[in-house]
Parts: structure tokens; sequence; C-alpha cells
């Protein structure tokens, strides 16, 4: 029998609480309303991430038992303590510290990529603070560029340490930690080195929690103006699922809510010429991964095989795990196959010239623009995907152009590239891609219809789930880890000898594509996730067809082009290869 642990009486604010052994002041006031300024907190305990060091010093408040000042976010509730967070020392205190970060923070807000969205700006305004009180020398570094997806500025960066949580204990990629001391001290990687030259995978978790802009999303957007501008190029536009569950929250709407209809509307105003659907290439995928799947299991071949269409996972496995480089599907992901398929299918079919064809994805991850650029996914000088912007970036287009989401009719995607199904659309959500490639090995190992489609063992929000799913005589045992801290664990196990799978999927951003460091920020808040989450669900049992291999078009596709699953140019244009790197 458990015993129920001791609960602490206190007061906050003259408000009597009783909370549980092991809380934070910080708990204690919200659980009775009364509000404590943060920024260094992060509270993400369901994936891992909890930051609750003090480093920032602005939630500071009252002891009034001991007469001095503690941090709430990190000070545990003792039994009686009595705690007051609206005394004149505990605002001046937080107010001067914050003044202090602001003293050694560049001035430049209106041009800055987080302005009306950073938590500094926001709690400067709050505090109402007019006047900069403190000057001095300030930091200076030089701004890192080198990686595809990311941008380092460390002269934004208030010390936090947000960004060494997600990096080191819940992805534990580990390049990111604190170096030298006093003034000096700063976020940086080894040596300093780029980004571009670490074990870096890209997907943007450090971007999704840091307050500022010290580490944000690289603008695609100049370049895609650029190329829309550009009266001889045809430029072509696809949108990944987990974009149409996310993009609302950019305008108001509540979390969870689908805008497929104003998302494509949107785009098409914009001036793209075509809009294709993701989701096309997920069914692409599924079927392309559920026959080598059948393959492998049917001749021997290496196992448990691992779904490939998260790029920063990829990139994690490459650089730390290169001895299991052979058991990753060879597909490439929906994002480069719908590259592939429009400078080949697509320009075929409407008689243009590749060169003269532009390929934008828009996407809810950072580590896809590194994708876009790696060199085995060019061929012969072009590129499957040849810029990619974030769902962000994509709402601030629409607002540089002055466009109204709320007020854009629905409309559909362009036909060639854009039919889809329920099981596409859950490639957005952990669990999705290997509940929908389930779906389609079934009736592959079977060769019976498969009634029930809806895969629920697989579905659900913890780190790392493991299921056995009965497809015929066959028990296939899938394992499932989102969050590349749970992605080392699983393959710790395997490379051990401890777990045996068939199947797995791997995403690297909590939640999987719903989460990705392209998104809407969620600021700490999980239940935004699962209601993402929850939304394309939704969208999936209520589609026409639930079947990947039933998309009519991906039929189509085969019999007019690609012949069938696996084919040789089925290989050469959907499929990769995989190098190790070094481990830095």
């Amino acid at each position: 029998m458990k015993l129920v642990e001791k609960m602490i009486a206190c007061e906050i604010n003259g408000i009597k609480v009783n909370v549980e052994k092991g809380s934070t002041i910080l708990q204690a006031a919200e659980k009775v309303g009364v509000h404590i300024p943060t920024l260094c907190h992060l509270d993400l305990h369901e994936v891992g991430a909890v930051n609750q060091n003090a480093n920032c010093r602005v939630c500071m408040v009252e002891h009034e038992n001991r007469g001095n000042l503690v941090p709430s976010c990190a000070e545990k509730v003792t039994e009686g303590m009595k705690i007051q967070t609206d005394s004149l020392k505990a605002v001046m205190a937080r107010r001067t510290s914050l003044e202090l970060l602001l003293s050694n923070h560049p001035q430049d807000c209106l041009v800055c990529v987080k302005n009306l969205d950073c938590e500094l700006q926001t709690l400067a305004h709050e505090m109402n603070i007019k006047e900069m009180r403190y000057t001095g020398e300030k930091m200076s570094h030089p701004v890192d560029l080198t990686s595809r997806g990311i941008t380092k500025d460390s002269n934004k960066c208030i010390m936090c340490r947000r960004c060494i949580t997600m990096c080191n204990d819940v992805q534990t990629v580990g390049i990111l930690s604190p170096l030298k001391r006093g003034f000096d001290v700063v976020v940086a990687t080894a040596f300093h080195l780029d980004l571009g030259d670490t074990s870096c995978t890209y997907c943007g978790q450090c971007v999704s929690v840091c307050p500022t802009a010290a580490l944000a999303e690289m603008n695609d957007t100049p370049k895609v103006w650029r190329e829309l501008n550009n009266p001889k190029k045809h430029v072509v536009v696809q949108v990944a699922p987990a974009v149409r569950a996310a993009i609302g929250e950019e305008f108001g709407y509540e979390p969870g809510t689908i805008t497929t209809g104003q998302v494509v509307s949107g785009l098409r105003r914009l001036g793209f010429d075509e809009v294709h659907d993701t989701i096309f290439g997920a069914d692409l995928t599924v079927i392309e991964e559920a026959n080598e799947l059948v393959q492998r299991i049917e001749s021997g071949g290496p196992l448990p095989m691992l779904t490939s269409c998260c790029p920063a996972w990829v990139e994690f496995i490459e650089h730390q795990f290169p001895e299991l480089l052979d058991i990753p599907s060879s597909c490439k992901s929906p994002q480069q196959m719908v590259g592939a398929l429009t400078k080949t299918y697509y320009a075929e079919k409407h008689n243009i010239d590749p060169k003269d064809i532009v390929t934008v994805a828009l996407m809810p991850c950072l580590a896809k623009k590194s994708e876009a650029a790696r060199d085995e996914l060019n061929k012969d000088g072009l590129a499957d995907v040849d810029y990619v912007i974030s769902t962000r970036e994509y709402a601030r287009m629409l607002k540089e152009a002055a466009i109204d989401f709320r007020k854009l009719d629905d409309s559909s995607f362009d036909l060639l590239l854009g039919e889809s199904t329920g099981a596409g659309t859950i490639f957005g959500s952990t669990g999705g891609v290997i509940e929908a490639a389930t779906r389609t090995a079934y009736e592959m190992i079977t060769g019976k219809e498969l009634k029930d489609v809806n895969f629920k063992k697989l579905r659900g929000f913890n780190g790392v789930r493991e299921a056995e799913v009965k497809v015929g005589e066959l028990n296939l045992r899938i394992g499932i880890a989102h969050g590349l801290g749970n992605a080392r664990k699983l393959l710790e196990d395997i490379r051990g000898g401890k777990s045996h799978f068939d199947a797995i999927e791997i995403m690297a951003c909590p939640g999987g594509c719903i989460g990705g460091g392209g998104q809407p920020f969620h600021h700490g808040k999980t239940d935004i996730l699962k209601k993402r989450q929850q939304a394309l669900y939704n969208v999936d049992a209520n589609a026409k067809r639930r079947k990947s291999h039933d998309n009519q078009m991906v039929i189509e596709l085969y019999d007019n082009f690609l012949e069938k699953p696996g084919s040789h140019l089925a290989h050469e244009l959907l499929h990769t290869n995989y190098a190790a790197k070094k481990r830095i």
C-alpha cells in the first residue's frame, strides 16, 4: 500500500495553503492563484525538462520567517513558512535583477525575430521599466550562422540555461554548456565551435524554450520572397500535417484548431503556383517503408527497421550510434519524396523544365532546413527541396503581406501531389508513422482487409512505448520513442540485446512533429502539444480513406510512373543512404 505524502502548511501573502512535500514556493503560489514572474524557470516534466536553477533571480520573494529573499522557483516549502510575493523588498529585487539583465542585452527589439514574443521584453513591460539605469560594457560575441537551421546569437543570451536543459537532459545531444566565468560566462559549444561543426541535430528544441532570440530559426523568407517575385520560376510549396494543427495559434485560434483550407488559401495569396500536401509523401513513405519491412521480415534482413522520416533523429544516429546505421529504413522523408517527385513526375506531367521549378516546404521542424541541404538529397545539381520555411516563418509572411488569416476561405490542395489519407495525417504525432505503416503492412502480409485501423496501443505521450500487434500469424513487436533522450535509451537496449523489436518509430521532438522546433511557441505547456496531437487523430478518424495504400493519386503514381513499391525508379527517387559522422 502506497503511503500518502504528508501535506505541508504554509502561507502565501497571508493565504493559507497545503501543498505536497517537495513543492516549491512557486508551485504553492500557483495553487492559490498568486502570480510570480519567472524567466529561467521551465517545467516540462512530462518530457523530462525541468529547469529550476534560479539563475535569473526574477522570481525572488520575501521569506518572512527568515527575513530574507529567496528564489521561489527553487526554494522548497517548509512547515509554517510565510511568504510575501508583493512586498517592496521582493518587487524591487526582481526589478533590479531584470534591469541588470537588460543592461547587458542588445537594444534591437524592433528588428528582433522575437519582437512581441520575447519573454524578457514582456517582463520589462509588465514591470514598467521605462529607462536603463545601468550602463557599461556589454557582451560581444560573433553571431553563428553556420547551421542551415538555427542561428545562435550569444549577445542575446540571459544565461537562463533552458537550452542546456533541453540539449543535455531531454535530447542528450550535449553540445551546449556554460563556458568561462563572471562577466565572460556564456552558453556555448565546446571550444566555441560553430554549430555546423558539432554533433547538433538541429532539432530546434533549444529554440523552442529560449526566452529571447539567442537561439532562433534561420530565416529563409527573404529567399522565398525573391523566388515568388521571379517570373521565370515556377514556385511550388508543400505543407506538413503538423502545420495545420498549430498555425492557427499565431492568429488567435485555440490550440488544436485545424485550419488546412486557410493554410492553402494563404499560400496561394502569397503567390505560390501550386500547393501540394506533404501527407501525399507520407502515404508514399508508408507504402515504401511497409514494403521494405515485409521484405526484411521475409528475407531475414536486419531488424528492427527504424523509421527515417525525422531528419534530427537521422543526424542523431549518424553521430551517436553509427554502428547501427544498417537498420534505419532507406526511405527518404515525406518532404524529400514530394520534392523529388515535383522535379520529375510533376515536371513531366506539366511539361516544365525541372531547373525552372523551385520547391518550398512548409514544415514544423527546423531540422528540415538542414535535411534539404544534405548532399545526397541533391541530384544532378538540383535539390529535392530548395527552401524550407517553418510554421512561424509562414505566419510572418502572411502578416508581412497584410493577409488576414482568419478571413481566408477554405481551398483544397492541387491534386496531382495533393491527395491524402488519415494515415498520412497522423505522421505529425508520435506513434503515427508506425501506426500508419502497420495498417498497410497488415494487408501486405495477410492479403486480407484490415477492418479496425485504430492501433490505439501505439498512441499516447509516454516517452518510450512498446506494443505487440497481431498481423496474421505474426506478432509484430513495435517500439516507439519521442525525444532523443528516450531514443538513446531504446537504442542502447537494442545494442545491448535487452530489447527485441521488428519495427521502431523515433521522433526527435517531444510529441513528434506537433512539438517541432518551428511550431508556434508552446511556452512550456504540454497540454498545447496534446491538443495538437488529438486534432490530427480527429482528422484521421473523419477521413474518407484511412490507409495509405488506398490513396488514389499514389496508386496512379505507381501505375504511370514508379511501377511498383521498391522498384528501381522508386529506389532512385525515394530512397537514400546514411553515413557515420564524427561525434563532437
